[in-house]
């Protein structure tokens, strides 16, 4: 199109013009910053499609160039990233433009947000892993103003995502920052949860949560397998409760396989390299109470996940004297009870094979 290879040689042209002229740097970002706002105005007003495309994407590039240039000087910076921030919030609700425009706008207003609160956070004597609690700020703001943001609302919504992302990698050199850090960004996540049309954030801040608190007692040196997973466990049975009274043909193992199975795997590979005796105990006293539970409920994966667990600790505990047992008794007589046992389940095999039957149905008509 001639309109956007104009458009496109006039701003070039125009940008690079302050260089060869000898004027301080102040006047030279001032001359650029306006022949960039100059472009943005023409993105956002144009009624020609391919004129306005080219305007925005030189209006980026210029915004992009200037905001390096400022870099050097503490006042440009703020200055330059300031103007920019506040003229992209400007495009960003200037109705009569076109919405793609808008929400490029509205991103870039995030991300200058964003870059200005770093760069606040850069001239205090804090460590840079703190500097991801006021960059934060950025996200839960954009949290707060929701549906006000219109048709914008997903771009400056991704937008604040990434800076979330760089608050976490901010954080990521301090492990008790880094906690805390993640906590509070499944706080905002918990906050833009609680609008209908966002319920999906909510598994976003569930597993934040969870991995603020394995963050924190990793950072506390914790190694015991159930504090990672109890934080897991509960809310996940929580749900699964909520979800099963809410619907009671629901399988028990969408509701509660998930929950158990989080802390009980876990736990009982613990057991198994462990040489004292409380997780064992504790563990096969739990397996037993899921199991009467899964039972008298008729609840399947309670039944299955409780009776598999408690089988397997009773038999990592009897081994030992199941071992010694059979090294005191002759070498002949274990290889002959073998042989009697599968005797009697070949005598019996019609009956076994209908207790199976039965088994299989049984379990069948549990949840």
């Amino acid at each position: 199109e001639p309109a956007a290879a104009a458009v496109a040689l006039g701003w070039g042209g125009l940008f690079t013009a302050p260089l060869p002229l000898g004027l301080p740097v102040a006047a030279v970002l001032a001359a650029q910053l306006a022949v960039t706002a100059a472009a943005g105005l023409l993105a956002l007003r144009s009624p020609d499609r391919p004129t306005a495309i080219a305007a925005g994407a030189v209006a980026l590039l210029g915004a992009g160039n200037v905001s390096l240039a400022a870099l050097d000087g503490r006042a440009a910076t703020f200055a330059v990233l300031g103007l920019l921030g506040a003229g992209c919030a400007a495009g960003a609700a200037y109705g009569p433009a076109p919405r793609w425009a808008r929400s490029g706008a509205a991103a870039l207003a995030v991300g200058y947000a964003t870059a200005l609160v770093v760069a606040l956070s850069a001239l205090t004597d804090l460590a840079a892993p703190w500097w991801a609690l006021p960059v934060l700020a950025v996200p839960a703001a954009v949290t707060a103003a929701g549906p006000r943001l219109g048709a914008q609302r997903l771009a400056a919504e991704a937008a604040a995502g990434a800076a979330g992302v760089l608050a976490l990698a901010l954080a990521c050199g301090d492990a008790p920052v880094l906690a805390l850090a993640l906590a509070l960004a499944g706080v905002v996540c918990a906050g833009s949860a609680v609008r209908a049309d966002r319920r999906a954030l909510g598994w976003a801040a569930g597993v934040l949560f969870v991995a603020a608190a394995w963050v924190r007692l990793a950072s506390a040196g914790v190694g015991t397998a159930e504090a990672y997973t109890l934080p897991v466990t509960l809310p996940a049975l929580a749900v699964g409760f909520l979800r099963h009274r809410r619907d009671p043909a629901a399988s028990s193992w969408t509701a509660y396989g998930p929950g158990l199975a989080v802390t009980l795997l876990p736990s009982l590979a613990a057991a198994w390299g462990d040489p004292h005796w409380p997780r064992p105990l504790l563990l096969g006293a739990a397996a037993l109470g899921l199991t009467l539970a899964g039972a008298h409920h008729r609840l399947r994966a309670p039944l299955l996940l409780g009776g598999g667990t408690l089988a397997a600790v009773a038999l990592h505990e009897l081994a030992p004297y199941v071992v010694q047992v059979v090294d005191a008794l002759p070498r002949w007589l274990p290889p002959a009870l073998a042989g009697l046992l599968l005797l009697a389940v070949g005598a019996t095999y019609e009956k076994r094979l209908r207790d199976a039957r039965r088994l299989r149905s049984a379990l069948g008509r549990l949840h």
